[in-house]
């Protein structure tokens, strides 16, 4: 049963990862721009960063549901973080400054932060792990289960973000002789963060 809870977490962390959302979209852009050791640095703390994140979502799935407050207040901040993001890629990318390009140039305190400043992963791994239950796919009636599929849920993320640096990698060269790509990844995170206040206030 460790195995598979374990296996199920890393599965459902990797296809949930696939979607554009600010982590995946800043590392494809590291990957574009070949800082592919930045761009790993950055997936691990995210990964790390999962383990907590999954871990809540599992032990306060109650206590969190019965707040549906609180699930709104995950989701205005993810729009937030966002929108910020994606205004502040734009703009550092026409005019650089000292801190946007030490913030830039960080791989794994830049994850951290933005990992922590992000926390949409809380209701999806409760939405997530309350399906696989339902399924009969998971048990998780132990603190073993638990951690297993939380470790799971991590690297099934490292896993996914490492696909996606090693592919943008690739790519760089056929991107970098168009300038747009350069304005793309913010422009992305612009448009995401526009939807999560879309979402937000009509679920007011």
């Amino acid at each position: 049963m460790l195995v598979q809870v374990f296996v199920v977490g890393a599965v459902m962390s990797f296809v949930g990862s696939i979607p554009p959302g600010t982590l995946n979209v800043l590392v494809l852009q590291m990957g574009l721009q070949k800082k592919f050791k930045q761009a790993m640095r950055f997936a691990l703390a995210v990964a790390l960063v999962e383990y907590p994140y999954a871990w809540i979502a599992v032990e306060f799935e109650h206590w969190i549901m019965s707040s549906p407050q609180l699930t709104k207040n995950f989701q205005l901040v993810g729009a937030v973080v966002m929108t910020s993001l994606g205004i502040f890629n734009i703009r550092t990318t026409r005019r650089p400054t000292n801190f946007s390009v030490k913030f830039q140039e960080s791989g794994f305190v830049k994850g951290l932060i933005l990992s922590l400043l992000n926390p949409q992963a809380i209701p999806f791994w409760i939405a997530v792990t309350a399906y696989l239950k339902m399924q009969g796919w998971i048990e998780l009636n132990s603190t073993w289960q638990i951690h297993s599929y939380v470790l799971g849920t991590s690297v099934g993320t490292m896993v996914l973000l490492t696909l996606l640096a090693t592919m943008a990698n690739r790519m760089s060269d056929l991107m970098n002789k168009n300038r747009l790509y350069q304005f793309l990844p913010g422009l992305v995170l612009l448009v995401l963060g526009i939807v999560g206040f879309v979402r937000y206030f009509v679920h007011i």
